[in-house]
């Protein structure tokens, strides 16, 4: 007799939609069958015509905690990743004090996340000027893959690395069989503000950083992924332009994978008003004809997933007051609004909702080694479930958002798709609005 049993007349199976009652024990999904009458003497949550999915699993977040919980937290990031329907997040190394560079960092991070998280957590590791000999020591003490920055990351804690510098890494990552996520801006490529240059203009901040960087950068990677056999993963692609040396790429065998983020596929450099400092980030967002060849990658499969990014500031640091591009500080908040954004844009251009699942649970979870428990409703995988509406609409309400603090660009904007019910290993954890105590795990290799 399973311990839970879940109904809807829409639940999302191997891209389609199906009338269909899942069944689930001590956490785990054991059966899916037909759209029965539910089982006397279980407990049983029957959602009607809501559509059931697979939890969302974010491989891109940025927690800041310890160190500058004062920017986000593992409370705050893991209720906002509740309300907004992921289930399993992966933080990123830096930004907290210290970095996750050493096995010593990371048990600090796990023990501030110990007892604070509303969703399952796991943890990369960092690849950092002259830590070649902690790589190996975090793989075994259970980091899911590692994260490099080939441009300065904006604080002193994670410095960026060099060609020199992945040479000696990726062996260790090949040999570990784990992935090393790049961000892919080349600095040689990044262009100077001049002084005369207006710091509030969106155009002084996107001159800056120009395509160039990213297909630079990732033609240096491509090179590296083949010489070493590791797995290389480009993060929150925002050129189409570096989609092209990727498709190339892969057609010589290398091992690439791809993201983009929701940000890419929602604004364009053109709707984007001088001073507007919410939606500055690296690489910057660019033009509409850059985000519709984003989603075209998506559609084709040259794009692997979608992930947020979510890099949170407190307002000052985004200067807000004075709308300085160039001092602002670079991140989107976005944890708790990607599954309505993405919904949103990929239903302005009539992609069927079996897409999602593919970009924002199978991709990631496969990722973080993660897919043989995580992002797919089967048997044997975790009972990790979205419940959500996806014809409802409503306008974003920054101070109502889970998000330690009420900034996004996303603020008064319309998105379709409202969450209702967020279940994590057969517990619902979220429940329009409502939420349960903290149950998430800390995740290892």
């Amino acid at each position: 007799m399973s311990s839970l049993v879940i109904r809807s007349e829409r639940v999302l199976i191997g891209g389609a939609l199906h009338a269909a009652t899942i069944h689930v024990r001590d956490g785990v999904i054991v059966s899916t069958g037909a759209y029965t009458d539910m089982p006397a003497g279980v407990r049983a949550i029957d959602v009607g015509a809501h559509v059931v999915m697979p939890g969302l699993v974010d491989t891109h977040v940025h927690i800041n905690d310890p160190g500058r919980t004062d920017w986000e937290g593992f409370a705050h990031a893991t209720r906002a990743a509740a309300a907004g329907g992921v289930t399993t997040l992966v933080d990123m190394p830096l930004n907290s004090i210290p970095a996750t560079t050493t096995v010593a960092a990371l048990e600090r991070k796990r023990s501030a996340a110990d007892g604070h998280c509303y969703v399952d957590v796991g943890f990369w590791g960092g690849v950092v000027p002259g830590n070649v000999a902690d790589l190996q020591p975090l793989a075994r003490a259970g980091v899911l893959g590692f994260k490099a920055f080939l441009s300065p990351s904006g604080v002193d804690e994670f410095r960026h690395v060099a060609e020199t510098d992945l040479r000696a890494a990726l062996p260790v990552l090949a040999h570990e069989h784990l992935p090393l996520l790049v961000h892919a801006e080349l600095p040689s490529y990044l262009q100077p503000v001049s002084q005369s240059s207006d710091p509030r203009k969106y155009a002084t901040w996107l001159d800056s950083r120009p395509p160039d960087a990213e297909v630079a950068a990732i033609g240096l990677l491509v090179c590296l992924a083949q010489a070493s056999g590791a797995h290389v993963h480009i993060v929150h692609l925002a050129s189409w332009d570096g989609l092209r040396v990727i498709r190339n790429a892969r057609a010589t065998g290398a091992r690439l994978t791809v993201e983009t983020c929701p940000h890419y596929l929602t604004f364009a450099a053109e709707e984007i008003a001088d001073g507007a400092t919410a939606f500055k980030c690296a690489p910057p967002i660019r033009s509409g004809t850059h985000r519709e060849f984003l989603w075209m990658g998506l559609i084709e499969g040259q794009i692997d997933l979608i992930a947020t990014d979510h890099s949170p500031a407190p307002p000052a640091l985004k200067r807000l007051d004075d709308g300085n591009f160039i001092e602002a500080w670079g991140g989107i908040a976005s944890l708790q609004l990607s599954l309505s954004a993405i919904w949103t844009g990929a239903t302005s251009r009539a992609i069927e909702i079996g897409s999602l699942p593919r970009w924002v649970c199978e991709g990631p979870a496969r990722l973080a080694g993660l897919q043989k428990r995580k992002g797919t409703i089967a048997a044997g995988y975790d009972a990790d479930l979205v419940v959500w509406d996806p014809e409802a609409l409503f306008i974003v309400d920054a101070s109502k958002l889970e998000h330690r603090h009420a900034v996004t660009p996303y603020e008064g904007r319309r998105l379709r798709g409202r969450v209702v019910k967020t279940i994590l290993r057969g517990e619902v954890v979220f429940d329009d609005g409502e939420f349960a105590s903290p149950t998430g795990t800390l995740l290892r290799r």
